[in-house]
């Protein structure tokens, strides 16, 4: 019954605009009218990352809960851990819209929000106010209009370093004119510099894009090793739009889901070749066996979002409970013996 209540639901929200439905699953969230299994785990899926104990590997990527209003609801869906935000320094209402496209036919959406989100002030009021859960992460971003970007991430950083358990730099975000520029070798080692200088005990992450060259991969695992960054989330979404079918795929932003599954993942493994820092596998995950294929090729964690919007909430335990049948089936004691088993698949 709960499965047929969820599929209408989802039914009744894909007639919606886009960005209407995605703010009206946050109140029905809020209202606890999803699933709300709690967090999904075994003695096999327990992992760590960062320091940090995890329930399951599972998590949910930043930008769905933009301004961390759904915190609890989410804690209890079933994710090992969840990462809220984008945050900048200023509220910003984001670029105009229409700016979020649902590709049904790819199993994919196209974003341009531009980083709309309330501040860091209000973001980080309410992320003192949470209660005890999974671990919880903010996505640090810069306002549009910054005469210095790589400032807005430290300005961020220290607002949350006392209500986070870790912080992640999105240079990586298409839809903000030149952020992907941060990027760049010394560009991006000032910017963690400063990021670093004020995140006090907190543990950062760096979110790269799909699109970069090999020589671009080997320079952000080189600053990367050389700033402490305590993990890398690859990938964040891309500018790529080979082999789409849907309407909306000439549409401008990042585009994230199914078609995003196999450069993000070819990423991910080239990536683990390069470094020892703890990777977190996103991009096109929608079912165990890609949670798994992360996993395999090199991730110890990773994330999920699009897929949400296609299979609902229910898809997260769905996800976790296969990915502990597939783990036992290849004979895996733990999540941490089946990282990058298989990553020369990918390479």
């Amino acid at each position: 019954m709960n499965a047929l209540i969820e599929r209408l639901g989802l039914t009744a929200m894909h007639r919606l605009d886009p960005e209407l439905a995605h703010g009206l699953a946050i109140r029905t969230l809020r209202m606890g009218l999803v699933p709300a299994p709690g967090p999904v785990t075994s003695a096999r899926l327990k992992t760590t990352l960062a320091g940090m104990e995890l329930p399951n590997p599972v998590g949910l990527a930043a930008g769905f809960d933009k301004n961390a209003t759904a915190i609890a609801p989410l804690s209890r869906a079933g994710f090992g851990f969840i990462e809220v935000g984008a945050a900048t320094p200023l509220p910003q209402p984001g670029n105009p819209k229409p700016r979020l496209f649902r590709l049904t036919r790819d199993q994919a959406a196209i974003n341009r929000f531009g980083f709309n989100n309330d501040g860091a002030e209000a973001i980080c009021n309410r992320l003192a106010q949470r209660g005890t859960g999974v671990p919880v992460g903010l996505n640090l971003g810069a306002n549009k209009t910054s005469d210095d970007r790589a400032a807005d991430f430290a300005r961020v950083m220290e607002a949350a370093r006392n209500h986070v358990d870790f912080a992640t730099v999105n240079v990586s975000s298409p839809n903000t004119e030149k952020l992907r520029d941060l990027q760049g070798k010394a560009a991006l080692a000032a910017l963690l510099e400063g990021v670093m200088d004020v995140r006090g005990a907190t543990p950062v992450f760096l979110k790269i894009a799909p699109d970069l060259t090999e020589a671009e991969i080997a320079d952000v695992a080189e600053v990367a090793n050389s700033a402490g960054v305590a993990a890398i989330i690859a990938t964040n979404t891309t500018l790529d739009r080979a082999g789409l079918r849907s309407h909306h795929a000439a549409q401008a932003g990042g585009l994230s889901g199914a078609p995003l599954f196999h450069k993000s993942t070819r990423v991910l493994a080239r990536l683990s070749t390069l470094t020892d820092i703890p990777l977190v596998g996103v991009g096109g995950v929608g079912s165990a066996e890609q949670a798994y294929a992360k996993i395999c090729a090199g991730a110890q964690a990773v994330q999920l979002y699009t897929a949400l919007v296609f299979g609902g909430m229910s898809l997260v335990a769905q996800i976790v409970r296969g990915l502990d049948d597939l783990l036992a089936k290849d004979g895996f004691a733990t999540v941490a013996d089946a990282v990058g088993s298989k990553r020369k698949d990918w390479l």
